[in-house]
């Protein structure tokens, strides 16, 4: 969608454009109430003044909606399709899907909630390099790693949503 089409919408229809970047209520309020945007860069600068910081119970919220890596996301929703494509550069051989589980499951027993990150763009071996550098984190620093994530994802879908 081009910008001047989104800046037009009605707040539920433009919404629907930005709830599958991130569904946070205050992130996605905050960017609707900040159009129009002159320029898509003006877009993303408020999108990640939005975004920074993610609460602690906002991770928790979106959390709930994000497969573990190396699992196919359920669905046909927005987001679960974002997430298929996000992760379609990953290999997922037997080999491969065994060590994304043990990764996994070690993170959620660390941290007790599913390990995230922006995985467009990087291998399995990225990925699990950067999972098991995270398992090492203390509770504050994983979750600002977190929020992290979550912005990052937040802004590389708006990116692909909405352009010139």
């Amino acid at each position: 969608m081009d910008l001047e089409s989104f800046n037009t919408l009605s707040d539920s229809e433009a919404g629907a454009i930005l709830r599958p970047c991130i569904d946070i209520d205050r992130w996605v309020d905050e960017v609707l109430s900040a159009r129009p945007f002159g320029s898509v860069d003006e877009l993303q600068r408020a999108a990640e003044r939005s975004a920074n910081p993610f609460t602690e119970e906002e991770v928790n919220a979106a959390l709930a909606h994000h497969p573990r890596i190396g699992e196919r996301a359920e669905g046909e929703s927005k987001e679960a399709n974002l997430s298929r494509g996000e992760q379609s550069g990953l290999s997922l051989d037997d080999e491969a899907k065994a060590r994304l589980v043990e990764a996994n499951r070690e993170y959620e027993q660390r941290f007790n909630r599913v390990f995230l990150i922006r995985a467009a763009g990087r291998t399995t071996e990225e990925i699990l390099a950067e999972c098991q550098r995270r398992v090492g984190n203390d509770d504050a620093t994983e979750m600002r790693e977190v929020a992290e994530q979550l912005r990052a994802i937040a802004l590389l879908r708006l990116s692909n949503a909405i352009n010139n």
